[in-house]
């Protein structure tokens, strides 16, 4: 006798995979987070590939394993994913002691972070919906003026 099993918190066209203690500070890891939000599996997986960011190769680690937990787990097809939600957070500090002068000491702070990475199936007739030409006066083509 356990206790029951928690309410999925993602919709059935949703899988995720979370990379936790990561070296790094979460803002230099955000970076890295925004360069692949809203884009296809696919090109973000190519986007980490050849960033030249260190903690890119952390960040694609965490991606294929929320493309393989969509796939194996949720039968999701990986041809239709697209990165949804990438958010970053904080995680432990470790604190270090750096010798300073006349007996003082200076406190050194190692930041951790962790990531959190939403693939979405979307068909695609809703990304061709999401791209739409703007709205106003000059958005389709230039006016012709005949000259008097």
């Amino acid at each position: 006798m356990g206790k029951p099993a928690r309410k999925r918190t993602l919709s059935e066209s949703q899988a995720k995979a979370v990379g936790r203690n990561i070296r790094t500070s979460p803002r230099k890891l955000n970076l890295v987070a925004q360069s692949i939000r809203g884009q296809s599996a696919e090109a973000a997986l190519a986007t980490l590939t050849f960033s030249p960011k260190r903690v890119a190769r952390i960040v694609k680690k965490v991606l294929e394993s929320a493309i393989a937990n969509a796939e194996n787990n949720h039968d999701l097809d990986v041809d239709d994913l697209v990165v949804s939600e990438a958010s970053v957070g904080k995680n432990l500090i470790m604190k270090r002691f750096h010798a300073r002068a006349r007996g003082r000491g200076a406190r050194i702070e190692k930041p951790f972070s962790q990531v959190t990475i939403v693939v979405e199936e979307k068909q695609e007739e809703a990304r061709t919906e999401a791209v739409r030409p703007p709205k106003g006066k000059r958005a389709g083509k230039p006016e012709v003026r005949e000259q008097a």
